[in-house]
């Protein structure tokens, strides 16, 4: 699967004094470069009618990079015998990192300008990672986080390429210099022959990796370097083989070529999104390349090259890496200010980008590259450079310490909270009140429950909006939920391990939310509570879809914990989930319903009860549903001096979460009893964001665990008699 926010060319390389093949100038692969900096331009502009695979531009630059940085390196070999790695990697420092910097501080701004505080932390970070050019490995680690589903497209996700290949220039030159070496120690040995295999050695290893993992774990293998140095190896095996390529006949290379090219535009033009990536179907577009760069060194006066030396595309080609640099924070800036975009203000936008990329190219790149006194002294590049990976580090730091921290005590916080919720009830009791009072509170004296007036003061509850994603239960830091990759059962045990009363916690992130009070429960009353959980995958004998097809081991992860439950035996079942879809036919996609679902919940609570083992289903709480935000925290956090803003209908969050479902379920179902903390989190017709003095809501409709521990007693008192009742 490719996401349009994933994809941007990587284009470091080569667009210095001239693109250099075999040691001369190559205007063709400057314009090869142009229509992949095109494709992608398309691709993220969202002309996807024109170009739904225009993501390939990225593979096209890789192979272009491995082909250029290879012949480079082989040919200071090939003249002195060595290579020199001071003068390599000051000439990388120079050409790529000033321009680096620049669009780092400029993207720091954009995102303080554009993105609500609550992302701020998470972007910073982003950008401290392309500094040091290893965002590819914080974008694949967030892909398979489950708890930064609220995060945004980020405003250098582009940076994910040139991580790649930055990483990629730092190990290459290194084998290269270990083949050198070799060769020099055995006389009969030739340079090329011994490199086309030590390259082979990496890359074969690499090709085999993107296979496996593309087919395993399609979001991680999309960014990692493992499943891409195969793309560069391939021009590493074209720039080996250039004493070779000349001599291909002319015709030939004349096919060759527009065949090439040819192959590159349909790739972007049939190729979609749903294509697993990068894996087998990645040859495509990189041997097609490949092609290209071989028919240029002899195709002849009506060749392919001839096309692509076009003296307009070798411009764009040699504005490509600015070009690329610049265009994604502005569309991503675009879109957090005026929503999606479209094909046409898109256009717009990336067309606009070529300002800012000429105007660096004019001004930083080109002055520093061709700088007489930086030429002169590699560790005054180096240090040039060094110096602008700094300024981006720093960018990205002031934009993580710029988030507000909350100077409240947390624990004093969720017993103010708490004993507001106490007062609320007791008001409803006694029918004084409900809970859409209005009053202000601060960090001293809790608000009346439900307040959603003016707040003088933002600090007054907890956890700040921006801490909001990490108000989670310990049970995230134990690795007590089972990742989507894998079917395996992952088991946490709490309360008294010793005792014999046994519950069993199973589902997805919406029974682990509840897990402090669960413990606190367990602990209090004697129980041994048995967690089993996966992300985003619920309890039931359906098939689920996940990152858009079969969630195929949520399906043999509910076998495998069914078994397990089975022959544990225990005292009671307790379960929640939020997802309501099922498929109606496991193997196509199109046919998701809530009636699956309803069907696949009464079939596996069904197997527990042909057991004899008591089901307690607590209800999914209601799902927030507000057009302008994407969660309540990032609501409140644009909304200090107005939570109205930030409320939601009961009757709706109710209606868009699974609890009717599970009610629907239970009914089916002899004895399975219903915990509903409904009133206890949306207390009136309107939900509130904050109560007492703690947020209610994390991401989407996730509960924050600073709120789930003030609800102890009152799940307490529904939870305790239901066990009780099943022991009975």
């Amino acid at each position: 699967m490719v996401s349009k926010s994933a994809v941007a060319g990587s284009v470091g390389e080569g667009a210095s004094s001239g693109v250099r093949g075999g040691g001369g100038f190559r205007p063709d692969i400057e314009g090869l470069r142009a229509v992949a900096i095109g494709l992608v331009l398309l691709y993220h502009a969202e002309v996807v009618e024109l170009v739904p695979g225009g993501f390939v531009g990225v593979d096209v630059f890789f192979v272009i990079s491995g082909f250029l940085i290879t012949g480079l390196l082989i040919r200071e070999l090939e003249r002195s015998g060595r290579v020199s790695l001071g003068r390599f990697y000051a000439r990388r420092a120079k050409r790529l990192l000033p321009a680096t910097g620049v669009v780092l501080v400029v993207t720091a701004v954009l995102t303080w300008l554009s993105v609500s505080v609550v992302q701020w932390r998470v972007f910073g970070g982003d950008i401290v990672g392309a500094a040091l050019y290893v965002v590819n490995w914080v974008l694949a680690g967030r892909s398979v986080d489950y708890l930064a589903e609220d995060v945004g497209v980020s405003p250098v996700q582009h940076f994910w390429s040139l991580a790649v290949e930055e990483q990629f220039y730092i190990v290459w030159p290194l084998l290269l210099v270990l083949v050198g070496w070799w060769v020099r120690r055995r006389t009969h040995a030739r340079l090329r022959p011994v490199m086309a295999v030590a390259i082979g050695v990496v890359i074969v290893p690499s090709f085999v990796i993107s296979l496996v993992w593309t087919a395993s774990n399609p979001a991680v293998a999309f960014f990692v370097t493992p499943t891409r140095l195969w793309e560069l190896g391939i021009g590493a095996f074209v720039a080996i083989g250039a004493p070779l390529w000349p001599r291909v006949p002319a015709r030939v290379a004349w096919v060759l070529g527009w065949f090439g090219l040819v192959a590159v535009v349909v790739s972007a033009v049939v190729l979609t999104e749903q294509v697993a990536w990068p894996g087998y179907a990645a040859l495509w577009p990189t041997v097609a390349t490949a092609l290209v760069i071989v028919a240029g060194f002899t195709s002849g006066r009506w060749g392919a090259a001839s096309l692509l030396a076009w003296k307009p595309a070798v411009w764009v080609g040699g504005l490509s890496y600015s070009l690329y640099l610049w265009h994604w924070p502005l569309l991503v800036t675009a879109t957090n200010l005026w929503g999606e975009l479209g094909g046409k203000k898109g256009l717009l936008v990336a067309a606009a980008s070529f300002v800012p990329a000429y105007l660096s190219y004019r001004l930083v790149e080109n002055p520093l590259r061709f700088s007489k006194g930086l030429s002169g002294s590699n560790r005054l590049s180096l240090s040039l450079g060094g110096n602008f990976t700094l300024v981006g580090v720093v960018a990205g730091l002031v934009l993580v310490l710029a988030v507000p921290t909350s100077t409240t005590n947390p624990e004093q916080d969720q017993a103010a909270g708490a004993q507001a919720l106490d007062g609320q009830e007791a008001q409803r009791d006694a029918g004084e009140g409900g809970a859409d009072g209005g009053a202000d509170g601060d960090a001293t004296e809790a608000p009346p429950p439900g307040s959603v007036g003016s707040l003088a003061d933002v600090e007054w509850f907890t956890p700040q909006p921006a801490e909001a994603t990490a108000s989670v239960p310990s049970a995230y830091d134990d690795d007590c939920q089972q990742n989507q990759e894998s079917a395996e059962v992952v088991v946490c045990e709490y309360g008294d391990l010793e005792s014999e009363t046994v519950v069993v916690v199973v589902g997805d992130s919406k029974i682990l939310q509840w897990q402090s009070a669960i413990e606190a429960i367990a602990e209090d009353e004697g129980w041994h509570v048995i967690s089993m959980t996966k992300s985003a995958c619920g309890f039931h004998a359906g098939m689920q879809v996940a990152n858009g097809g079969p969630y195929t081991s949520c399906a043999e992860w509910n076998e495998n914990v069914l078994a397990q439950i089975l022959e544990i035996d225990p005292d009671a079942v307790l379960t929640s989930q939020r997802v309501t879809t099922a498929l109606e036919d496991a193997t196509n996609d199109e046919t998701r319903s809530t009636q699956a679902m309803e069907d696949a919940i009464t079939e596996q609570w069904s197997a527990v009860a042909d057991a004899d083992i008591p089901l307690i289903a607590l209800l999914d709480n209601p799902s927030p549903g507000m057009q302008e935000y994407d969660a309540v925290y990032e609501c409140v956090a644009e909304n200090m001096d107005s939570l109205e803003e930030c409320t939601f209908s009961r009757q709706e969050g109710y209606e868009s979460s699974s609890a009717p479902l599970q009610q629907a379920a239970a009914e089916r179902v002899s004895g399975v009893h219903i915990v509903d903390m409904t009133e206890h989190i949306c207390p009136g017709e309107t939900c509130v964001p904050v109560i007492g003095n703690i947020l209610v809501y994390r991401q989407t409709s996730h509960l924050t665990d600073a709120y789930v521990r003030t609800l102890q007693r009152q799940l307490a008192e529904q939870l305790v008699p239901a066990v009780a009742s099943a022991n009975s």
